[in-house]
């Protein structure tokens, strides 16, 4: 019988020591980390907010449920939107106060500024009428007919008004030929005017003696409108820029010099100058104008 070989058997002992722990404790402590982050987060959130907010985070972690069917709202914001109208609702209409306040405030800011502006306009027409008096007291030839020039501040601007005397007419007899004296004047106002922006009417005026019949059916109508052209040929003439006339009208009788006035007396005969302000400018424009 064959000897049988022996079985060698090699058994290693690893020494003691301490083992490697791997990274599990690494895990354990950002879960830790992660939780600490979060309570202090709750924390912050819940001292940031107030009783009827809070309120809704309970009845959300009591019944999720039941809340978002109701929309979020708290029992707070439930019994104030049956008891007052809801939160809703008061928001909406802080808001409307608040959009309305806004539009109010541009409104009155937009008022304002307007005023302003008016305010500058009329101490330029102001600046202007001085000038003309001051030009026609230092102008020997326009002083003699210094009582002829009215000069008057309105509610549609500067007005400027030659009208006629007893002795001395603006224009011959029934007719729209200027006298001499009327170009005169009317060349010493042109430049003044042409310093301002402003957009210029005219309106020819006589008195209610009724024009001599004619076979061409011509009346103070006519005549007035012919005059208050020649005017402004005048101007234009003396240096008035074109474009700053806007309306050249005949008016005939229908608005004497003053209500008190006489119809037939001869100072209802003249020729008005209207330095127009901004608002009455666009009333023109838009067809809503007043006469003087």
């Amino acid at each position: 019988m064959a000897e049988q070989q022996p079985i060698i058997v090699i058994k290693k002992i690893k020494k003691g020591g301490h083992a490697h722990h791997g990274g599990a404790w690494k895990l354990a402590y950002a879960d830790f980390v992660t939780a600490m982050m979060a309570f202090f987060l709750l924390m912050w959130l819940l001292a940031s907010t107030d009783e009827t907010s809070r309120q809704g985070i309970a009845e959300f972690f009591a019944n999720p449920y039941k809340v978002s069917m109701e929309g979020g709202k708290s029992t707070a914001e439930r019994t104030s939107m049956i008891e007052g109208g809801g939160a809703d609702l008061v928001s909406s209409q802080d808001g409307q106060q608040q959009k309305g306040a806004t539009t109010e405030g541009e409104e009155s800011t937009e008022e304002a500024i307007e005023k302003k502006a008016e305010e500058i306009e009329k101490a330029k027409l102001q600046e202007l009428k001085e000038n003309i008096q001051e030009k026609i007291e230092g102008t020997p030839e326009l002083t003699e007919f210094k009582d002829q020039i009215k000069l008057e501040i309105t509610n549609e601007g500067l007005r400027i008004m030659i009208v006629d005397d007893q002795k001395r007419p603006m224009f011959k007899l029934a007719s729209a030929q200027a006298e001499p004296h009327v170009r005169v004047i009317l060349r010493a106002l042109a430049p003044a005017i042409n310093e301002l922006p402003n957009r210029v009417s005219l309106n020819g005026h006589t008195d209610a003696l009724p024009f001599p019949v004619n076979q061409k059916g011509y009346t103070n109508w006519e005549l007035s409108s012919d005059r208050a052209n020649a005017a402004r040929y005048e101007l234009i003439e003396s240096g008035l820029a074109e474009n700053k006339i806007l309306r050249v009208i005949g008016l005939s009788s229908s608005i004497p010099y003053s209500p008190e006035t006489d119809p037939l007396n001869q100072i209802n005969r003249r020729i008005s100058i209207i330095v127009m302000n901004k608002k009455t400018e666009q009333q023109i424009l838009n067809g809503s104008s007043a006469l003087e």
